[in-house]
């Protein structure tokens, strides 16, 4: 069951604790889950996460999920689009964004030198959920 977002008031992350392999991802990409959590099972809830690449670590195969993605590059570099060897693709700076509706496919993903990204990741619980 997703776990609902709380009221938070600004505060000071601390960006040395909470990082955590995600399921499925490569070692070298970890996250840091700020608010929020998702129920894939049932399509509901929603969450904000850093995620952060080490250098030189790259997926291999694009991402699709159903629910909404939001990204945007805090620091450091991204490549989108390299193949299964970490090769090609197209490099981004700090300062883009990425706004994914369910069933894109994306990636796959590397960085040269490491970088954080802010993540919110949702389902818009008004439209019927993807089987």
């Amino acid at each position: 069951m997703a776990i609902p977002k709380l009221h938070k008031e600004f505060y000071t992350i601390d960006l040395n604790t909470g990082w955590e392999t995600p399921p499925g991802y490569p070692e070298g990409i970890q996250q840091q889950i700020l608010s929020g959590s998702l129920d894939e099972k049932n399509h509901r809830g929603s969450r904000t996460r850093h995620l952060r690449f080490a250098p030189g670590v790259y997926t291999t195969s694009p991402f699709v999920h159903d629910y909404w993605e939001e990204v945007y590059l805090l620091s450091g570099d991204l490549t989108v689009g390299n193949d299964e060897q970490g090769k090609g693709g197209t490099s981004f700076k700090p300062g883009t964004y990425a706004c994914r509706p369910p069933g894109a496919f994306h990636g796959p993903f590397k960085s040269e030198n490491g970088c954080m990204l802010l993540e919110i990741h949702y389902y818009d619980e008004s439209e019927p959920a993807a089987k």
